[in-house]
């Protein structure tokens, strides 16, 4: 079974112009993507962020949940946040998982314009067959850069809105969750 990790990538994403940009981080983020990520047996959330004002700032709500007050009032939330490895760049990242050639990397795909696209049924199949670490990004902002979709080994199928609705921009933390519940619920 291949192991599974996330990466919550500040940079290079987009804003809605479709620009390159780096986003800030929140707190929200961070708490539930890690709740999910340990829900389904995910043991590494990188955070991804060049500036190191906001790795500081996520080092410092890790720190307050783990080992800090937090820990104490509410110790299941400390739990979560110990799947947190925070990093400057998906380099860093691929470096901390044994290297780019030993992973595969994953992504969300807003649509096929960048290759194929695959269903969340056969990319369970993978992940319970596979022997490679996959590493799968989500994007914050309006999502991940070209470069990300274009240079990623497995696009996942979006994640479409009910054919009646018009309104299709889910949040990164609730992306993540379904994510999750597809490929390991």
């Amino acid at each position: 079974m291949s192991v599974l990790s996330l990466a919550l990538v500040h940079h290079p994403v987009l804003d809605r112009e479709g620009e390159t940009v780096t986003t800030a981080m929140t707190n929200l983020d961070l708490h539930d993507m890690a709740r999910s990520a340990l829900t389904y047996g995910v043991n590494e959330l990188y955070v991804v962020h060049p500036i190191s004002a906001q790795r500081d700032l996520a080092a410092r709500i890790q720190e307050h949940w783990v080992t800090g007050s937090g820990r104490r009032r509410i110790p299941d939330r400390g739990k979560a946040l110990e799947v947190l490895r925070i990093l400057p760049s998906l380099e860093d990242t691929y470096e901390a998982l044994g290297g780019r050639s030993s992973i595969e990397v994953w992504t969300t795909a807003a649509s096929a314009r960048f290759g194929a696209i695959t269903t969340y049924e056969d990319a369970r199949e993978r992940l319970e067959h596979g022997e490679r670490c996959v590493l799968l990004l989500f994007g914050t902002g309006w999502g991940l850069a070209e470069s990300l979709i274009r240079s990623a080994d497995v696009r996942l199928e979006p994640i479409r809105a009910r054919a009646d609705s018009d309104y299709n921009h889910l949040s990164v933390r609730a992306a993540c969750a379904i994510s999750l519940d597809r490929l390991r619920g």
